[in-house]
């Protein structure tokens, strides 16, 4: 397996909530940077989170207070806890090594509805 595995996408009104996972057979993630990056309709892909393999934490100032990034070691399995969603979080989400090398799978998709 080259790529990503993302899943956990939908679509929620604005206010809602939805939790994203990205898992991978062969990446450890605890050996790595991780991130999760979004790309909305005619915008670049953009970095919203990131994990350390120490569990430092950094975010984008747009989701600041509202995302949750995390990482379950033994499952391999990195998440991503949006809270409080914004019609502005619509895009299509992925999850990658940090810096990106272009792992990221098909994606997942989040609408939110206004």
């Amino acid at each position: 397996q080259v790529r990503m595995v993302e899943s956990g996408g939908g679509l929620v009104q604005a206010g809602g909530s939805l939790r994203l996972s990205c898992t991978h057979s062969t990446i450890i993630f605890s050996a790595n940077v991780m991130g999760w990056y979004r790309q909305a309709p005619g915008k670049q892909r953009e970095l919203v989170a990131a994990i350390t393999s120490g569990r430092k934490t950094n975010y984008a100032d747009s989701v600041k207070g509202r995302f949750a990034i995390s990482r379950d070691n033994a499952k391999n399995t990195m998440y991503l806890q949006m809270n409080n969603l914004e019609p502005e979080d619509t895009a299509m989400y992925y999850c990658d090594v940090l810096p990106s090398r272009g792992y990221w799978g098909q994606g997942t998709q989040v609408t939110v509805s206004s």
